[in-house]
């Protein structure tokens, strides 16, 4: 959700009544440090700040989150240094991490987690191998310690239901909010979301596993098709000993390199990264962020009541 959860989106989240969490990327500290206190103006409730792991500056952010008193960070892209955790930590804030297995899980409890984030491979962008519904099952029975949120593929209130009575503290969402109104996604960016199916958001494809890809969910364009043609491109240099396989990877890892943006802000989402989870096909039509959240509170509620009063349903 780089350049598509920022102020905006994510302060009408916040006062919709859903906790908004800024995507930080790549930015700088002065550059979040910015993002958080053009966020504060706009909504006076709680939301969150996520940074990812692998960051140069990652000290520095967290110390920028906790000057700006941002309650909550959440730690993406790997798994975090404890000491990364200790510091968010020290500072007063709950911290938040993702969790691909059990015994991933189980780690953060150790490290000091205050709350854990189970994300299935139908999520857009970054993802694992393996599906949101087993990923649930696997984890909610077996972390009590702390609260665990579920992501991936959730696009409706009756998934959130579901999710909830199998354990879950929450869900997370991202593509259904895309195409919110206050979202500052390029009108074209929006568009290839309302014409887009569950099928149309794949995931990229590695050619050689020599040369490994981390698998990134969007929607299929002339980017992607062309990414697959560049990796033999570069493959073959190799093998033809122009370059060497440090070199060769290092060009298939800057293939995207400002792709997100291109799309997302540009409007190219020809050759731009389109990233969208699957939930993708139940997004139909651009909407305020209070409509979106209103909605699936509807559905969660009436499958509550259906659950409830079982003539309800059939009716």
């Amino acid at each position: 959700m780089s350049w598509v959860s920022e102020r905006h989106l994510v302060s009408a989240i916040s006062n919709s009544g859903g906790f908004g969490v800024i995507a930080c990327g790549s930015m700088g500290p002065d550059r979040l440090a910015e993002e958080i206190g053009a966020t504060q103006e706009r909504t006076d409730r709680p939301f969150g700040v996520n940074l990812i792991t692998m960051h140069p500056e990652l000290d520095a952010l967290i110390d920028v989150c906790a000057r700006r008193a941002v309650g909550h960070v959440v730690l993406a892209g790997g798994l975090p240094p404890v000491a990364a955790v200790r510091r968010a930590r020290d500072h007063g804030m709950k911290v938040m991490c993702f969790a691909p297995t059990v015994a991933f899980a189980r780690k953060l409890v150790r490290s000091g987690a205050d709350a854990l984030i189970v994300e299935g491979t139908e999520a857009g962008g970054h993802i694992g191998p393996v599906a949101t519904s087993v990923l649930a099952q696997e984890i909610l029975p077996a972390i009590s310690q702390v609260p665990v949120f579920v992501a991936g593929g959730i696009g409706r209130g009756e998934a959130i239901v579901a999710l909830l009575e199998m354990g879950a503290a929450g869900v997370q969402l991202g593509t259904r909010f895309v195409c919110a109104t206050e979202s500052i996604a390029h009108p074209a960016f929006k568009a290839a979301f309302l014409r887009a199916s569950a099928r149309d958001a794949v995931a990229s494809v590695q050619v050689d596993p020599a040369f490994p890809v981390i698998p990134v969910r969007a929607l299929a364009n002339a980017g992607t098709r062309r990414f697959v043609e560049f990796q033999h491109e570069v493959i073959g240099r190799f093998r033809e000993g122009a370059i060497d396989q440090k070199e060769a990877q290092l060009e298939i890892e800057h293939f995207w390199n400002g792709a997100l943006r291109r799309a997302v802000i540009d409007g190219d989402v020809e050759n731009g990264s389109v990233m969208a989870g699957q939930s993708v096909g139940m997004v139909t039509r651009v909407e305020p962020t209070a409509d979106i959240i209103a909605e699936l509170v509807a559905q969660a509620v009436a499958a509550l009541d259906a659950r409830a009063d079982p003539a309800q349903a059939v009716g």
